[in-house]
């Protein structure tokens, strides 16, 4: 999925933070960088845009319940409960579902405090 993709606006998301690790005491190098845990509940409809990269924030999503389709590369992948994604530098994706339940993931990403940027 390229930047020029569009998807639509996020809609029916709630984000809650759950933890964060502060790096830069824990691992040299790692100043200005955090470990974040966070919740991610989707509404039935619910999108979870724009098409945003995860450049400079790696992370790892688990679903815990319902169904999140992961949109990248032109290709809509469907995961359910028990699994779940990496997210790396060559991700670029949008999220939505599409299901008739609420769908919670369980997102765990590096980010760089410093420099946040607006698809956290």
């Amino acid at each position: 999925m390229s930047h020029e993709e569009t998807a639509p606006a996020t809609q029916g998301v709630t984000v809650e933070l759950l933890s964060i690790v502060d790096l830069g005491p824990e691992i040299a190098g790692m100043d200005g960088r955090q470990l974040r845990m966070r919740r991610v509940t989707l509404a039935p409809g619910a999108v979870f845009g724009p098409v945003h990269d995860h450049i400079d924030r790696p992370g790892t999503v688990f679903i815990l319940e319902g169904t999140i389709t992961d949109h990248r590369n032109g290709i809509a992948t469907d995961y359910g409960p028990g699994v779940g994604w990496p997210e790396d530098h060559n991700t670029v994706h949008w999220l939505e579902n599409r299901g008739p339940v609420t769908a919670v993931e369980i997102s765990v990403d590096i980010v760089n405090t410093a420099c946040r940027r607006k698809a956290e």
